[in-house]
């Protein structure tokens, strides 16, 4: 009997390691994970993926660890996320050799925060337009957004400060390079908002994703600031009238992380490896219009266009492009952290001095 068990034990030990939960954020974008990750993955290793979803944020990472009952292996991550939970312990550290190995570091599109991460995606946040409602060629740049005189009609916005202001400076001429400088001086917050606010009486607010991209379909606006997964997977679905304006995005990372104490730690290190490397950076574009992190990956996709899974070019749809890049704001996610909390209200306090 006590044979018996200890074999029993061993088995079940060893069906443990050969797992890995990864927790992400479910719909198509986890569906996008499972099919350039996951599935490549399992398929080269043998580990069986548990997928989970969350809703963001580090507090259920936080329970777990410090109860010592650690149940995600990997976890798909925000950049502020990336940052907090890496100071805070939350996260292992990968060794120095995971991003020279393969030459990681020489190749992201954007600087890594912190010795925790592994790359991920690149989206941002940008503007749209509904072709039906103008002539001609139609609006070119972000600062065609707040010209309503020669484009008339409802402009949507997000109910958050974040992208808003950034992209409000740019469109007032102020270099994307130079966004955080600007946004650091009360001079600066107040430009933000004499430019939001030239939009008065044309605005509309969005507080989900899909919400600009409905009200584009519906006719209920004519320019919108929105995701650029929504936008591109919208185009991708034949809604062609939706155009993109990706002059002034402001992109965002999102990372990918090792629970401290993850009871498959060595599957975890091996996932993170794969979904490192360019080509299954690329595809993940395969089947969400979202950028991979490394250059190498979007040469993979260049070479290999159309590369969409159903025969479409993703190029024209994806944030992180090199002639894009030129033109955004990268995301400061440590700007955020500390000024995220006066902004949101202050921003809220100003949506209720236009009426809304």
């Amino acid at each position: 009997m006590t044979i018996a068990a200890t074999a029993l034990i061993a088995t079940q030990g060893l069906a443990k390691a050969e797992q890995l939960t990864v927790t992400s954020w479910g719909g198509s974008y986890e569906s996008s994970q499972r099919n350039a990750y996951g599935l490549p993955f399992e398929a080269k290793t043998g580990v069986s993926i548990i997928w989970e979803e969350y809703a963001g944020g580090l507090a259920e990472i936080r329970d777990q660890v410090e109860r010592g009952d650690v149940r995600w292996d990997v976890v798909d991550v925000f950049a502020h996320d990336a940052r907090v939970g890496c100071e805070e312990g939350l996260f292992e550290k990968l060794p120095a050799d995971f991003y020279t190995s393969n030459g990681i570091d020489q190749d992201l599109l954007v600087e890594r925060p912190n010795d925790c991460v592994g790359p991920n995606i690149l989206w941002s946040w940008l503007t749209a337009y509904d072709a039906r409602k103008f002539s001609g060629s139609g609006p070119k740049g972000l600062a065609d957004f707040f010209d309503l005189e020669r484009f008339p009609g409802k402009r949507a916005i997000s109910v958050f400060p974040q992208a808003n202001m950034e992209m409000a400076l740019v469109a007032d001429g102020v270099p994307p390079e130079r966004i955080y400088e600007e946004l650091s001086t009360e001079a600066g917050i107040d430009r933000a908002f004499r430019k939001l606010s030239s939009l008065k009486g044309e605005l509309v607010f969005w507080s989900a994703g899909e919400e600009p991209i409905e009200m584009l379909r519906s006719g209920e606006v004519a320019m919108a600031t929105a995701y650029s997964g929504r936008s591109g997977s919208a185009a991708l679905r034949g809604e062609t009238f939706i155009k993109t304006i990706f002059d002034g995005q402001v992109l965002e990372e999102e990372w990918f992380v090792i629970v401290k104490g993850a009871p498959g730690i060595e599957n975890a290190k091996r996932f993170l490896a794969h979904v490192s490397e360019p080509e299954q950076q690329a595809a993940q574009a395969r089947w969400i219009p979202y950028g991979p992190m490394r250059r190498s990956a979007l040469a993979i996709i260049e070479e290999g266009e159309p590369w969409f899974h159903t025969s479409e070019n993703i190029l024209p749809h994806l944030p992180s492009t090199t002639s894009r890049l030129n033109r955004s704001v990268i995301a400061d996610a440590d700007f955020w952290a500390q000024n995220g909390a006066t902004l949101t209200e202050r921003f809220a306090a100003w949506r209720r001095s236009l009426g809304y």
